[in-house]
């Protein structure tokens, strides 16, 4: 797995602690953790779950009108260093 997998993993099992019980998603360029969040949440349980997905390199909360609420972290991928990355004609 990634790091970007272990991380996120990491961040799903800490709310999930919390109690939000929440997934991961691996994708091509980050991995991505997805909570439902109760309307019924205390302000120090807020703190807590912000804490924790400020560990993310981004992360929001999604609410609609039907009063869903969906907590999102996305953890990016490395991106792969090479020494040719002007390609095979570049010249310095």
């Amino acid at each position: 797995m990634p790091a970007s997998g272990i991380s996120a993993a990491a961040i799903a099992a800490r709310l999930s602690d919390l109690g939000l019980p929440s997934r991961v998603e691996e994708h091509d360029r980050y991995a991505s953790v997805q909570a439902e969040v109760p309307e019924s949440l205390s302000a120090d349980l807020w703190r807590e779950v912000l804490e924790v997905v400020a560990e993310a390199d981004r992360f929001g909360l999604l609410a609609t009108s039907l009063n869903d609420r969906t907590l999102w972290a996305v953890v990016s991928k490395a991106v792969p260093t090479t020494g040719d990355v002007g390609g095979p004609s570049y010249q310095r």
